[in-house]
């Protein structure tokens, strides 16, 4: 059995009466939440809770049947649904209803940062229970783990003191297990100066024969954690008692009363009073600011400050009604465009905020896993590169992704559109290359994850309305843990024309194989033109391949695109496409590092390596004509090279 003791100023107490007192978050692999179990906890306390509970101090729910209904034969393959979630929180009778509520908010920030990825997790304040579980507790009598925090002053009679105490204690115990609330607390003049109030409570839905053992069970631990002392809490799953020789509880009065036999002092019952329950949920530090500003969530005006990354899985419930009736039940018209995922919708809000929701595609045979990929990855992220996550929806059939609308769609729409290019002039694609490059870094290094996302390409870079990048598409990304440099798949995934020669041919994919395809982003921005399909055009079997006979003829400046041939500094544009072959050269090994991608494009002075031979099209040999494959360097009289370092 657990026990804590720890201890307290009385005065510090009455200033915050919601002090934090302990955790409980058992981990191990059976405690392990999945995502689904996360997107139920999310749903428990924001709708049946939160929403349906109102302004009542008792509610207990649970969520997972339906889904669980609806997915059991893609996900489940057991009878019994592994993801279903209980929830409540127990709140002193004697707070209001508001105070009560805040108490509930910083249990959560607590849990939400310490217990996330749990699937059973216990919190207590002074004032507050928080609990969850995947099994049904509520009627289940629970008296382990138990804390017992006590006071720091001694009593000068410890065997009369206990002598009152388990008096008092008897009569408050047999009022709280005969009343509905299972809740009672006395209080009383034991002299002149001393005021005695105790308290004790269960969970409401316990029975009374259980109620009453476990809070026998509570008192029993008082000679072992708290003889002696003055005042203690003891806090156990299924039931709490506490006893102070001073008022604690808020506006109740206080009665003199005559003791029993040589004391004279009798006791009064003052106040019985229903406690209250609701539940937790985790997520991020990014999802419960959706929780406490629940009218404001998406559709809010307001934005919470969050960290730049949520250790949890922050799944933000949105009513599938609601998203209906944004994207006006999935029109066509209202559609921007589809994936491998499935197609995506912009969507309009009540209140006039525009989404865009990434519907799951029932015919795609990895839509499933890309959708829970894509949460894992994307929901523990925060930069202003990528595309941000707004909420999600598990209901009836649908599985749905909610993002930021991003009015200017990708990069792909403006970069290869005759019309739409000339929006892109010089500067505007030097600013889109190095939010690419910053978000990249972020993903690979600057992150408190390292994170491959395999599916780099101009498509999935999305613009705002100031046409700053964000890179989209998390289905495919990969996380990498501790030192780990590079991993293998049997299943190899991604675009031909951005995908790096060891991934697409021995599924070895790695940090060198995203800078691969950053390289031929980048090439394609400053050129103007497609990689994938570039053999149909007159200019050769690949774009890296054209591009490379250029920059070995020197006239790479040709490569780039005529909307802004005129506008661009010289030098400036050969750095770029200098820079851009050093990340699809053929050799992993000789590919940047996306950290020294960033100096280089930061950097008007540092002297670039020689660029080796790119990988060409994967699919095609290369001609003569163009380079030859005895060739690994070129020399170029435009500018000047010599080997740097990466860092």
């Amino acid at each position: 059995m657990l026990m804590l003791r720890s201890s307290w100023d009385a005065e510090a107490e009455v200033a915050n009466p919601a002090d934090y007192q302990y955790k409980f978050c058992p981990r191990g692999t059976n405690n392990t939440a999945s995502i689904i179990y996360v997107y139920n906890l999310s749903k428990l306390f924001n709708r049946k809770l939160h929403e349906e509970g109102g302004n009542s101090l008792y509610r207990n729910a649970s969520v997972g049947d339906m889904f669980y209904k609806n997915f059991k034969n893609l996900i489940f393959p057991q009878q019994d649904n592994p993801d279903k979630v209980y929830g409540l929180f127990l709140c002193r009778f004697d707070v209001s209803h508001q105070v009560c509520q805040n108490c509930i908010f910083d249990a959560i920030d607590i849990l939400v940062e310490s217990c996330n990825g749990t699937k059973e997790a216990t919190i207590w304040y002074d004032i507050c229970m928080v609990r969850y579980s995947n099994n049904f507790f509520a009627t289940t009598l629970e008296t382990s783990p138990f804390l017992c925090v006590q006071n720091e002053s001694y009593t000068k009679e410890p065997d009369k003191f206990t002598q009152i105490l388990n008096q008092t204690f008897n009569d408050v115990i047999r009022n709280a297990t005969s009343s509905d609330s299972k809740n009672a607390a006395q209080t009383v003049n034991i002299s002149s100066f001393d005021t005695l109030q105790t308290t004790a409570h269960c969970i409401p839905d316990l029975s009374k024969s259980d109620c009453t053992v476990c809070l026998n069970s509570a008192v029993a631990q008082i000679p072992t954690c708290s003889k002696g002392k003055l005042g203690a809490r003891i806090f156990c799953p299924s039931c709490s008692i506490r006893y102070e020789l001073y008022r604690f509880l808020v506006d109740t009065p206080t009665v003199t009363a005559t003791a029993p036999n040589k004391t004279r002092k009798r006791w009064i019952t003052i106040a019985e009073a229903a406690s209250a329950i609701i539940v937790f949920l985790l997520s991020t530090s990014f999802l419960w600011c959706i929780i406490r500003r629940r009218n404001k969530r998406v559709r809010g005006n307001g934005s919470c400050k969050k960290q730049e990354e949520s250790q949890a899985f922050p799944l933000f419930p949105l009513d599938l009604i609601d998203i209906v009736k944004a994207t006006q039940d999935f029109s066509q018209e209202n559609k921007l465009g589809e994936g491998g995922f499935g197609p995506v919708y912009k969507g309009v809000l009540g209140d006039g905020k525009e989404i865009a929701v990434k519907r799951l595609s029932r015919t795609s045979g990895q839509g499933l896993q890309e959708f829970k990929n894509e949460v894992t990855v994307i929901a523990k992220l925060q930069h202003r590169n990528l595309v941000r996550l707004l909420g999600c929806c598990l209901e009836e059939n649908e599985s749905l992704l909610i993002y930021e609308y991003m009015p200017n769609k990708s990069l792909d729409v403006f970069l290869f559109d005759s019309m739409r290019n000339l929006q892109l002039d010089w500067k505007r694609r030097i600013s889109i290359i190095k939010g690419i490059a910053r978000g990249l870094l972020y993903l690979h290094e600057d992150s408190r994850l390292k994170i491959i996302h395999r599916d780099l390409k101009t498509s999935n870079i999305l613009l705002d309305h100031e046409m700053n990048p964000k890179i989209s598409d998390f289905g495919m990304a990969r996380i990498f843990g501790g030192n780990q440099s590079e991993a293998n798949t049997n299943r190899v995934v991604g675009t031909y024309g951005y995908m790096a020669p060891e991934y697409a041919m021995e599924g070895i994919f790695s940090v060198k194989s995203d800078v691969f395809s950053f390289g031929v982003v980048l090439l394609e921005i400053i050129s103007g033109k497609k990689s994938s399909g570039f053999y149909h055009s007159e200019h050769g079997p690949s774009l890296l391949a054209y591009i490379w006979k250029l920059w070995c003829e020197g006239h790479a400046a040709e490569s780039m695109d005529s909307v802004v041939k005129q506008s661009c500094d010289q030098a400036e544009l050969l750095k770029y496409i200098h820079i851009g072959l050093l990340c699809v050269q053929e050799d992993p090994i000789d590919r940047p590092t996306m950290s020294s991608v960033a100096v280089m494009l930061a950097s008007d002075i540092l002297t670039l390596p020689k660029p080796t031979q790119p990988a060409f099209s994967l699919s095609r040999v290369v001609s003569g004509q163009f380079v030859s494959h005895s060739e690994d360097h070129c020399s170029v009289n435009a500018i000047t090279l010599s080997t740097m370092s990466p860092r």
